[in-house]
């Protein structure tokens, strides 16, 4: 059976085949009731663009790739649903990578694994510097997630973030509104990482802002924001001697605040009578956790949107454009981990 052609899509719907590669690309400047008549055409006939074709006929596959650093963080796994979702609403279809932070790999993948499949990327990085990254941009469609302090630093990509600063400032603001005044930081690493950096800041700012000391044996490190290092960090809060053990926590990720509650647990301590927790990611992980998790919340879907409408953007555009920085909003979500109120589920 031959292969549907644009021609046939074309002759089903009673318009031009450009109009036809228009619908198909995306473009704008085509009317809703003649993209709709065009699209139920496409769904009658099966039609599927052929890549290789639209390769060379317009230089572009059509491929956006998205590089994570942990496919297996429910932050992360969130965000590229959100991603694969934009990118289909453009036509466009996703290509997934996990980088495990690792420089080499994010240097890799940001330049698009070759930059002979891909047509641009959108990137968290951990580990690889702007200043490597710089030379990328300059001559490949890329899109930067995640905190970056750029301070004096030029702008050397587009880049979609949170303020991490004033999220992690609510968040310990929320705690010190309670009562609280041994308020602990999980997740302070080694690294020194711009994430881990900048949510100590925004800590260390409502400590101050709340009358309060920042005291370094309440601020243990951590290796990655994962469950297992939230439970390690948790634990050796649980040792310190009565007058020194905190009174409430903050983690800087979701998954290091449940491991956390899992110390909480073992050692006998309650949540949120002796120890109320707040963290970062507003996950599904944070809404099922039993308590379930005060957080502040990244607009997810806003955030995959600016990445996706900035990357098609720069892929389609035929001059060279400024780059930008796009802040998304984010909010806090008091749950039971700090307040002790039950709630029902919604289903």
């Amino acid at each position: 059976m031959a292969a549907v052609t644009l021609k046939d899509v074309a002759e089903r719907a009673g318009v031009s085949i450009k109009t036809v590669s228009n619908v198909v690309r995306g473009a704008p400047r085509v009317s809703e009731a003649t993209r709709e008549r065009v699209m139920r055409a496409v769904g009658d006939l099966g039609y599927r663009p052929n890549p290789t074709a639209r390769r060379l006929r317009t230089g572009r596959s059509g491929l956006i790739g998205l590089a994570v650093p942990d496919l297996a963080t429910p932050y992360f796994a969130e965000l590229a649903h959100h991603v694969r979702s934009e990118a289909a609403a453009l036509q466009l279809t996703v290509l997934i990578e996990e980088t495990l932070g690792d420089a080499t790999e994010e240097l890799r993948l940001a330049t698009g694994v070759g930059a002979s499949l891909l047509d641009g990327m959108i990137l968290s990085p951990l580990h690889v510097s702007l200043g490597e990254l710089a030379p990328v941009a300059s001559e490949f469609p890329l899109v930067l997630l995640g905190e970056r302090n750029y301070g004096g630093d030029r702008i050397v990509a587009d880049h979609v973030l949170i303020d991490n600063v004033a999220a992690a400032r609510e968040a310990t603001a929320h705690l010190a509104g309670l009562g609280r005044t041994r308020i602990a930081a999980v997740g302070v690493d080694a690294q020194g990482s711009a994430t881990s950096r900048q949510r100590l800041e925004g800590f260390q700012q409502a400590l101050h802002g709340s009358g309060l000391t920042f005291d370094p044996r309440l601020a243990p490190p951590v290796r990655e924001f994962d469950r297992r290092n939230g439970l390690l960090a948790t634990r050796a809060l649980a040792a310190l001697p009565q007058a020194v053990r905190p009174d409430a926590v903050f983690c800087f990720s979701d998954p290091l605040a449940v491991g956390a509650q899992r110390a909480l647990y073992e050692a006998g301590m309650s949540v949120p009578g002796d120890v109320a927790v707040a963290s970062i990611d507003g996950s599904d992980e944070a809404l099922y956790s039993t308590p379930s998790l005060t957080s502040v919340v990244p607009d997810k879907a806003a955030i995959a949107a600016l990445a996706v409408k900035c990357l098609a953007t720069r892929i389609r555009s035929e001059v060279p454009l400024p780059f930008e920085v796009h802040m998304a909003p984010h909010w806090l979500e008091t749950r039971e981990s700090t307040d002790g109120v039950r709630r029902q589920l919604a289903p």
